[in-house]
């Protein structure tokens, strides 16, 4: 069975259309952290807390952790909208 394609404009169409596809399954892929990743990044933010010489469950001690969640939260969401430009420069041709 053959595929007959009439111009190269369709074949671009479906270059794009491929990539597109494979690039979204990597846009969500920090947020599907395996369980181990996340306990690591428990203990380390308990450990970061706990250097600075907060007792756990005191109020320096939960501000502090809030604050190394969001300082997380905004890596990953910066990483995301880079990875969304990229993909979106690539099926514009930029």
């Amino acid at each position: 069975m053959t595929i007959a394609i009439r111009s190269p404009i369709h074949v671009r169409a479906l270059l794009m259309m491929i990539a597109g596809l494979a690039l979204a399954g990597c846009s969500s892929l920090e947020r599907h952290q395996p369980p181990e990743a996340a306990a690591a990044a428990q203990t380390d933010d308990d450990a970061a807390c706990r250097a600075n010489g907060v007792v756990p469950g005191s109020d320096a001690y939960v501000a502090c952790r809030k604050n190394r969640d969001a300082q997380r939260g905004g890596a990953t969401d910066r990483l995301e909208r880079s990875h969304r430009n990229l993909a979106e420069r690539m099926l514009n041709g930029q």
